[in-house]
Order: structure tokens, then sequence, then C-alpha cells
């Protein structure tokens, strides 16, 4: 049974915080709080917290340049196929300039493309989400007694 006990920490782990931010966007008609790739975010966060990819840096500057690349792609060429391709792979490109490779982010151009997403999306979610998950992330980790941030 002493093998369960990382996986049911981890699990618990993402079940509060996800379940925080669901709250959070259900008593909100103006503010988007969740989006699928913080799901991806608390996998990284709670199974492999000293992972370089599931450092705060990675995760705020990762979602964030992601997000961007959406958004510049969108302005600049519009919503097709090729700019899918596009956003994901400027994401990519900036996360590796600028050492913040956070995978889970990857997805943030394709919804930013798909769904025509405004400038606003950069404050909310993805600031105001990201922040919230490492200052989540932060405390849980310190209260289970695992060194988060290692960075």
């Amino acid at each position: 049974m002493k093998f369960l006990k990382n996986p049911l920490i981890a699990g618990f782990g993402g079940f509060l915080c996800v379940s925080l931010m669901s709250f959070l966007n259900n008593f909100s008609e103006v503010y988007i709080w969740l989006i699928p790739p913080f799901g991806a975010t608390m996998v990284l966060i709670m199974s492999m917290h000293d992972s370089p990819l599931a450092q705060p840096k990675n995760i705020f500057f990762g979602h964030l340049l992601s997000a961007l690349s959406g958004l510049i792609v969108l302005k600049i060429f519009g919503n097709n196929i090729f700019c899918l391709g596009l956003g994901v792979g400027l994401a990519i490109f900036l996360m590796m300039i600028t050492k913040t490779i956070h995978p889970p982010a990857g997805g943030n151009p394709l919804i930013v493309i798909f769904t025509g997403e405004s400038f606003l999306f950069i404050f909310t979610p993805i600031i105001i989400g990201s922040t919230l998950i490492i200052i989540y992330a932060i405390i849980f980790n310190r209260v289970v007694g695992r060194r988060y941030p290692i960075t």
C-alpha cells in the first residue's frame, strides 16, 4: 500500500486545484479561469514537481508565450489550418529560446485560434490562472513535504 502514497497525494492535489478553479469558473460570467492545458499542467506539478518543465517560470512564461503566439498568428493571418500549425510552431520556438518549455502550454495557440480569443485571454485565464496554479503548487507541495520550486 505504500506505493499508493505518492499517486494518492498527486491525484488529490490535482483534484483540489482543478476543483477550486472550476468553482471560480462557475461563479464568473466575465472571466474564464480554467482551460484544458491547465489540467495537463497539474499532471506535471503533482506527479513530476521536480521536473524543470513543472517549475513556476516555465508554467507562467510557457502559457503566456504560447497564448501570445496564438493571438499574434490569429491577428495577422486569421484562422485556417496553417495558422494552427504556425501558432504552435511559434510557441515552441519562443519557449525554447526563452528556456521556458512547458508542454501543456502548446495547447494554448489552438484554443486561441479555434475560438478567436481577444487579448483579454492573456489576462484571464492565462496570467491569473497560471499565477493561481503556481501559488497553489508552492503551498500544496510544501504542506505535503516536497521541495517546490526546485530552481
